[in-house]
């Protein structure tokens, strides 16, 4: 293998036969998940709980997730606060 380049293989980007096939399929039916679940949501028609689960449902397509961040201290402890001032005061001043 020669080191810093990437020889042989599947080009970056390119999917792999089993998902290629998958989603000729979907394309090929016509309607795809997302769709579905978006077309149940705009229903007046249809139950608010059914709509309200498509809407579940159908958000992670739509909006990503925000990462959950959690701040700490020094080995795992809480957060310490330190105020530095600009000026410092030299002794003997």
């Amino acid at each position: 293998m020669a080191y810093g380049k990437k020889t042989g293989g599947r080009q970056k980007g390119v999917t792999n036969k089993a998902t290629a096939a998958r989603e000729a399929e979907i394309a090929a039916s016509g309607v795809t998940p997302l769709e579905y679940m978006l077309k149940i949501l705009r229903d007046t028609q249809a139950e608010p709980m059914r709509r309200d689960d498509m809407a579940k449902a159908a958000a992670p397509y739509v909006h990503p997730k925000f990462a959950s961040v959690e701040h700490t201290g020094p080995e795992g402890g809480p957060l310490q606060v330190v105020f530095k001032t600009i000026y410092e005061q030299r002794p003997g001043d």
